[in-house]
């Protein structure tokens, strides 16, 4: 008797398995999983693939032959140094300073936790903070991680022995905005009168120029992948009419009329614009933030990656937005939420239209058996620690399939503690971390990391050949 479905039954208990499930990246997922939007929301399946639904890839071997940054050295580009990318074939890679194909496989926020209880279990486990960035080194390396995303404590774990890839966010707009005045906190972003940045003030690109001066303290190390220059930004589609509603003074409304007249005529006015304004000047505004800060950054760094300023929400279905960007930026960093899996068309219109690689700098699901409450945050909703696990392996799976993705960044590295009232409204109570506020690891979410990220070399083998 075949008893493999029976054991796969009682190893994914909240997995349903579906005959006709819809097609993900061309192929049936043999499962599903149940998944909400937000507590008391109905549960709803969703069509899920793990490694073990590829046809043939079971078997796939832990990936070896790895360079000391953990780049493939059986292939190659040129070497310089530092991190570049490259296009080989139809398909996008970072490339490792030795010249080795790479793909980033990070964790955002790894950084200790600021509450009384998340300190004493921070010093029972860890006692010193070199201990901390060693094991912490060590347990992101054991399951299959390479880099180091945003908001991380960067100096410590880059003074381990052999530190992990690591990335910088440096807030140029709304660093701006807070010497400014006038910008206010949303969950997750900073906020800007009628979602209007500040790229149109004069005092903006001096402002840049100054900031960007820290970055050259690691313009020399080859350990840093890159920076990002801000997050989540609001780039609304109706940007022209919100920058015309400001007040007539404001810098940003001057720099819209100026821009509609010299389009629609001297007497033009915001019940002349058409909807072809709207993406010309969305199109138009997008560029010049990246132009400035994308100066400011080479000026002082010229040797690492400028990844972005990680888009959201609307600004992903927006071709107008990622043509702007792509002028100037080396990789697009895309904060990906609302999709179980990732859209194969999407992701190719964000690097169709760029003309840039893709790194996914934010993703996550929370788990209702940690305890937490898990109504802040933005990520998808599930039964179970290992559910987070089949997420992680479906939606890294798109992505490996995808060729213009050239890595991703879990959100994030410790669950957030609900004693911590002065963090960000969408941090508050939610199970995001792969290790609770109390340094606990979660294995199922873990296990399943290691068993794609070992192998996202040999998967992409797989998928191209497939």
């Amino acid at each position: 008797m075949n008893l493999t479905p029976i054991r796969n039954l009682l190893r994914f208990p909240t997995v349903l398995f579906l005959p006709l499930a819809v097609s993900v990246f061309g192929q049936t997922p043999l499962r599903s999983v149940d998944v909400a939007n937000k507590p008391g929301d109905k549960w709803v399946a969703r069509p899920t693939r793990t490694l073990e639904d590829l046809p043939g890839a079971a078997g796939l071997k832990t990936d070896s032959g790895l360079s000391r940054f953990g780049g493939l050295t059986t292939r190659k580009d040129k070497a310089t140094g530092f991190f570049h990318t490259a296009k080989i074939g139809d398909r996008w890679w970072l490339v490792d300073p030795e010249g080795c194909l790479f793909l980033h496989r990070g964790v955002t926020s790894v950084s200790r936790l600021q509450t009384p209880a998340a300190e004493n279990a921070w010093k029972q486990k860890f006692a010193d903070e070199p201990t901390w960035a060693k094991q912490t080194t060590n347990l992101l390396r054991t399951h299959g991680f390479n880099g180091l995303g945003a908001w991380t404590d960067t100096e410590l774990l880059s003074a381990v022995k052999t530190p992990l890839i690591h990335t910088r966010i440096w807030n140029f707009m709304s660093g701006y905005g807070k010497k400014r005045g006038g910008t206010y906190q949303k969950p997750g972003h900073t906020g800007y009168p009628g979602d209007c940045i500040f790229v149109f003030d004069p005092e903006f690109e001096t402002f840049c120029n100054e900031h960007a001066r820290q970055l050259s303290a690691e313009k020399d190390n080859p350990w840093l992948l890159g920076h990002f220059s801000d997050n989540e930004l609001p780039l609304p589609a109706a940007a022209l009419k919100n920058y015309l509603s400001l007040p007539a003074t404001d810098p940003g409304h001057q720099a819209a009329l100026k821009w509609l007249r010299e389009r629609r005529g001297a007497s033009a006015s915001a019940a002349d614009i058409q909807p072809a304004d709207l993406a010309a000047f969305l199109e138009f505004m997008v560029a010049r933030y990246f132009r400035i800060v994308s100066t400011a950054i080479k000026r002082h760094d010229p040797n690492h990656l400028y990844l972005g300023a990680r888009f959201h929400g609307s600004a992903l279905r927006s071709r107008e937005i990622f043509r702007g960007a792509g002028l100037f930026v080396d990789v697009v960093s895309v904060n990906y939420y609302n999709a179980w899996t990732p859209d194969p068309e999407r992701l190719a219109m964000w690097t169709t239209e760029s003309g840039k690689p893709v790194i996914i700098t934010e993703w996550y699901a929370k788990g209702m058996d940690s305890g937490l409450a898990n109504t802040s945050g933005a990520g998808w909703l599930v039964k179970t620690q290992r559910d987070r696990g089949l997420f992680y392996e479906n939606f890294t799976l798109g992505l490996l399939q995808s060729k213009s993705c050239v890595g991703w960044h879990w959100f994030k590295y410790i669950d957030n503690d609900p004693t911590d009232t002065r963090s960000d409204p969408s941090n508050r109570d939610s199970n995001k971390g792969i290790l609770s506020s109390r340094y606990e690891p979660y294995t199922p979410l873990l296990d399943s990391m290691k068993r794609i990220n070992e192998r996202s070399f040999g998967l992409i083998d797989y998928f191209d050949k497939n």
